[in-house]
């Protein structure tokens, strides 16, 4: 890697990343990193808050773009077991939770809305980043580590390149040239983690051409996130779904009959076979909607508790 690839990469990547905005703010349709040492989480205080400077940095050479994006769901049966898995429609496939999802959401019962509301996919996207200031960690100050974060974040990263204001420049914020570092501010408001606060400052340069191609070279490719390995297949999830639900399986006939008069729309989950009548069991902390990240982090985490 030179730096005159790094430039000729440059020009071609803000088209794809533009394109793949304009995928992700109009979807048609829509892996874990805990325990990987090569991510990095913002460490809070005793309060809830946090703050960090970070880079997000350019496609690596072979990725399609310069994130991931990564579905999941994290809930816990009647059972009191915990599914926690990632799901299948990142892959464009089928996924049970999905399908079950679609058939609670379609029976036209309020109570099985809110459970397909409950057990909805949690969006999470990847990306590589510079730690630029860490104060919780300054032994992470100009490290290249994986950053693992929500939809909140990325709506910022997609309002600097689609900006609302017609005065506004866009700004491709993985550019080694003419990107920005990212403040991110993290408190807590409500009892929820928030990141509104969180701003890009001004575009600049990374560094100097040797310290761009230092950091490129540091950095870690990202389609292996999307790697058939890190997803089970369907059966198995099936399996795994049975199990938490009922401890065995489930009556896919029952669940059919109950939407097969309802209209196919909805708004909320993804496609089903089958739909136990359940409520599921209310943790401790509510489900929070300011970061998906956030949420599968407090769901593994009790998961391993159990």
């Amino acid at each position: 890697m030179d730096i005159q690839t790094l430039r000729k990469m440059r020009n071609s990547d803000f088209g794809a990343i533009s394109s793949a905005f304009e995928k992700v703010a109009n979807p048609s349709t829509e892996t874990k990193s805990y325990g990987d040492d090569r991510f990095w989480r913002l460490e809070a205080d005793k309060a809830g808050n946090g703050t960090a400077t970070i880079r997000f940095l350019p496609r690596v050479e072979g990725d399609e773009l310069p994130w991931v994006r990564i579905f999941s769901h994290g809930f816990q049966g009647p059972t009191g077991k915990w599914y926690i898995e990632n799901s299948l429609t990142t892959l464009g496939e089928n996924d049970p939770v999905g399908e079950m999802n679609t058939q609670l959401w379609n029976s036209g019962s309020e109570a099985n809305k809110e459970i397909a509301r409950k057990q909805k996919r949690k969006l999470s996207f990847i990306c590589n980043v510079l730690i630029v200031s860490d104060p919780k960690h300054p032994e992470n100050e100009g490290k290249v580590m994986l950053f693992k974060f929500g939809k909140k974040i990325f709506d910022k990263i997609m309002d600097k390149a689609r900006p609302t204001f017609e005065d506004e420049k866009p700004v491709n914020v993985f550019d080694f040239w003419e990107g920005a570092n990212f403040k991110l501010r993290m408190r807590k408001k409500d009892g929820f983690t928030n990141y509104d606060e969180s701003a890009f400052q001004e575009p600049s340069a990374i560094g100097d051409d040797d310290k761009i191609v230092s950091v490129a070279q540091a950095q870690h490719k990202l389609s292996e996130f999307l790697d058939r390995k890190n997803f089970k297949s369907y059966d198995e999830l099936k399996r795994k779904l049975d199990e938490v639900l009922s401890g065995n399986g489930f009556n896919a006939k029952s669940a059919a009959e109950m939407s097969a008069d309802e209209p196919a729309s909805m708004e909320a989950p993804e496609p089903a076979k089958a739909a136990p009548a359940f409520t599921p069991k209310a943790s401790s902390k509510p489900a929070m909607d300011e970061d998906d990240d956030d949420v599968m982090s407090y769901f593994e985490k009790i998961a391993k508790e159990d």
